[in-house]
């Protein structure tokens, strides 16, 4: 899932509840499914357990199922609307969606004061360590 930036994008894997298992930023020009393939290949190590990805109607397809496969041994499952131009709540993308909106109560990325993708990286860390500390 990625979170539309000027001129960056932050790709996001997470848990069930909510928390960031890991965190990509790209500039705008790189493709959601190139981003998202670019993600787990980053952090491979620490996504052993997966055992499923679940996306979104945008990542179908063979190529993008089979290099998750070849990359976390994990099958892809593809949420998508039984009816579309309506409105409905797509079950476990809420998941994802939460993450990305908690993301938008941080000024620091609403307003994209760093332009450094390093630096988008940190505050997106910072801000899930900040919604963790709350929470617990």
């Amino acid at each position: 899932m990625e979170k539309k930036i000027t001129g960056i994008k932050i790709h996001l894997g997470v848990d069930t509840p909510g928390l960031p298992d890991c965190i990509h930023v790209t500039t705008a020009d790189v493709t959601g499914r190139k981003g998202a393939l670019e993600m787990p290949g980053k952090h491979a190590p620490k996504l052993t357990k997966i055992l499923k990805v679940l996306c979104d109607g945008g990542y179908t397809g063979e190529h993008f199922s089979g290099a998750v496969m070849a990359l976390l041994n994990a099958g892809v499952e593809i949420a998508k609307r039984n009816a579309p131009h309506r409105f409905e709540v797509i079950p476990k993308r809420w998941v994802v969606e939460r993450s990305l909106g908690r993301l938008d109560h941080f000024r620091r990325l609403w307003k994209n004061c760093g332009r450094k993708l390093h630096t988008v990286h940190q505050m997106v860390s910072l801000a899930f360590i900040s919604i963790l500390l709350r929470r617990y």
